[in-house]
């Protein structure tokens, strides 16, 4: 069987695919994963928006000029790290805090060199103190919504999938931040929300992948032919589908709008919300069936009851094959065995071996009938009449 034939299979549902049994390779790929991305966050940073670490913006019109005519307008005006980008028609720079004055020297230049009018050139100052309450903000709103999850799994189901569903979120959220240092994309307010509508995302897979779990399992007991492990792996492969199509659907849409707006249309503030929503689609759905559910089950597979299923079924499985090994024992004994009327060890003669009446013997039953009943013979008559006389 091709692999586009099991993965049609696996994907109409006509097959299950063990991914609970190989929990060594979704782990060695989460590790390689968060590694490259823990060293994108260390080595290369993420590149934060204005509305963090503070700055000045200046938006405007200029349908003429190019980037680097713009870029030279501001840097003239005395602004240094400018950040000049192109949202539809719209420019817009970004560069370090300044003051009102030094403001009002950037905006002469801009109008003067790309004769833009004054009243069109927006300006924006963000202080570097409410940015840092900005992040102090989105940090207090993450750990609020992952004290919630873990509250609401926890009554909802148990502490042990909140555990595993936890794992899965920050793993989606350290993949996805490190996504954002590789490719450079600038951390704003609308990458926040996207990062908050992702974990949402992958929480609401995890559910329904617990919820199924919980179902099945549910009837397991002493006598169960099937251990938590096979349970789980047969939910999880009836919610694949699902979960493969309800991402599919997501992502699509999401794809369009971060490679076809921001290169096509120009949507260029939108690509911080697509990129969050687009990688995080891709690791949720990834992280709630590779990640959740295998973690999952080898805390469940630690509790007694799981654990005494197991060793049930092992009991049962040795039994049943040392049974079948001592039937196929006796059956090569009794088939190598000397044949009845010890002809073979008697030694009589050259008959015994040689004689095809002996072959005869062996392969044809001899039954003795003995009659019942009154003898049925002609009658003999006299001895006159067997002499031929009347």
């Amino acid at each position: 069987m091709g692999l586009r034939t099991a993965t049609s299979l696996i994907y109409r549902g006509e097959i299950s695919a063990d991914i609970v049994g190989r929990p060594k390779i979704w782990y060695s790929i989460s590790g390689l994963l968060l590694v490259l991305s823990i060293a994108g966050l260390v080595f290369q940073g993420l590149n934060f928006g204005v509305e963090f670490k503070g700055g000045s913006v200046f938006t405007f019109k200029a349908p003429s000029a190019s980037i680097e005519q713009v870029r030279t307008a501001v840097t003239d005006g005395g602004a240094h790290q400018a950040i000049v980008q192109k949202a539809g028609g719209d420019w817009r720079i970004t560069t370090e805090s300044m003051s009102s004055s030094h403001v009002t020297e950037v905006k002469t230049s801009i109008t003067q060199e790309l004769k833009v009018p004054a009243s069109k050139v927006s300006t924006q100052v963000v202080g570097a103190s409410w940015g840092g309450e900005i992040q102090k903000k989105a940090w207090q709103a993450l750990a609020v919504f992952m004290i919630l999850i873990i509250a609401y799994l926890s009554v909802a189901f148990e502490w042990r999938m909140a555990v595993a569903a936890v794992v899965a979120l920050v793993h989606d959220l350290v993949i996805t931040a490190g996504v954002y240092a590789w490719v450079g994309f600038e951390v704003t307010p609308a990458t926040l929300l996207g990062f908050l509508t992702i974990l949402g995302y992958s929480l609401y897979d995890a559910v329904v992948v617990f919820d199924m779990i919980k179902e099945v399992t549910k009837p397991l007991g002493p006598t169960s032919k099937t251990t938590y492990s096979e349970a789980a792996n047969q939910a999880l492969s009836s919610t694949l589908v699902r979960s493969l199509n309800t991402s599919l659907v997501a992502i699509l849409p999401v794809g369009a709008i971060l490679f076809i707006g921001t290169t096509l249309f120009g949507a260029g503030t939108l690509k911080d919300l697509s990129l969050a929503l687009f990688v995080g689609m891709i690791v949720g759905t990834y992280s709630s069936i590779c990640v959740a559910t295998p973690l999952l089950v080898q805390f469940k597979e630690r509790e007694p009851k799981y654990r005494q299923i197991r060793e049930n079924i092992a009991r049962r499985e040795r039994t049943a094959a040392k049974q079948v090994k001592t039937t196929k024992v006796k059956a090569g004994a009794g088939a190598s065995g000397p044949p009845p009327g010890g002809a073979a060890e008697d030694g009589g003669g050259e008959d015994a071996h040689d004689g095809p009446g002996e072959d005869v013997r062996n392969t044809v039953t001899v039954r003795k009938v003995v009659q019942t009943g009154q003898r049925q013979q002609p009658r003999r008559g006299t001895r006159q009449q067997r002499r031929g006389g009347k």
